[in-house]
């Protein structure tokens, strides 16, 4: 029985997993080491029969997402750790999150410093995903966003319906940690420069990343993401009132659709709070 299983999801990452592969092989040789090709149409399959690793490929491609739910499916050991397949990720790194696991964490994120994010334009998105997470949850997130993490099997797959076939499945399982009330922690780390052509689209993955922030509230705790829109309705509404009122001594049909709006952002935010929590109380995380 393996008691670490590390698992690449892997898309035309030929390049990448030629120099990761041996470099974890040489350092963790009784560990299971799982590759998921998402339906690769490089050497990505040769590259694995090279080094003896367990490869599981997709029929077609289905997402990083869904690559990192396979895999998890499929792994043995006890411990989950999670790497890309680009050579982003140092080897050399997971002991630092071994080590931390091991102090009482039942998930530990590699955290990339802000120099070695691929972009300004992500690095910026990245801080303001940061601070909203930290906001809903109270605690400093350090990289929402990060693919190097590690895990205990048995917490992380309680959530793995809640991930997405995407990118986002790190602030899914992120979120889903923190509402079950599992510890998690962040060690520093300095991502390298990728290897081959990323696969994230800004155009068309800018919206799918804009709704994460979203997705961010809704995972933790919807109201406390509706409660503050629902109070600027009000506010506005308030406030518009009193100025039709002292200005024409009527009231408006806008306040009143301000109004009301405000009460029904405050009910939805307040049934997706009830839905949130018979989900995570399914999951045996309540």
């Amino acid at each position: 029985m393996h008691s670490l299983s590390i698992i690449l999801p892997a898309k035309n990452e030929e390049s990448g997993l030629a120099e990761i592969l041996p470099a974890l092989r040489s350092m963790y040789p009784g560990a299971e080491i799982i590759v998921v090709n998402d339906a690769s149409s490089d050497d990505t399959s040769n590259i694995c029969k090279q080094h003896a690793v367990h490869v599981i490929t997709h029929p077609y491609s289905m997402g990083n997402g869904a690559a990192i739910k396979t895999g998890a499916r499929a792994a043995k050991g006890k411990t989950l750790i999670f790497m890309d397949a680009d050579g982003q990720h140092n080897p050399e790194d997971i002991s630092k999150l071994l080590s931390k696991l091991e102090e009482g964490y039942d998930m530990v994120v590699g955290a990339r410093h802000s120099n070695s994010q691929a972009s300004l334009g992500r690095s910026f998105a990245n801080r303001i995903y940061n601070w909203l997470a930290s906001w809903i949850v109270g605690r400093t997130i350090d990289d929402l966003t990060s693919g190097f993490r590690v895990a205990t099997a048995a917490k992380f797959r309680e959530f793995i319906y809640l991930l997405p076939n995407g990118f986002s499945y790190p602030t899914t399982i992120t979120m889903s940690f923190f509402r079950a009330g599992y510890p998690v922690a962040y060690v520093p780390i300095q991502a390298k420069t990728r290897q081959g052509k990323s696969h994230i689209s800004p155009l068309r993955d800018g919206v799918k990343f804009f709704l994460i922030i979203f997705k961010v509230g809704t995972l933790y705790s919807p109201l406390k993401l509706f409660a503050p829109i629902s109070l600027f309705f009000f506010a506005t509404g308030i406030g518009y009132y009193l100025y039709t009122y002292l200005t024409y001594a009527r009231f408006t049909n806008m306040s009143a659709l301000l109004l009301i709006t405000s009460i029904l952002i405050f009910l939805i935010g307040l049934v997706s709070e009830q839905i949130t929590t018979l989900v995570y109380k399914d999951s045996g995380g309540q």
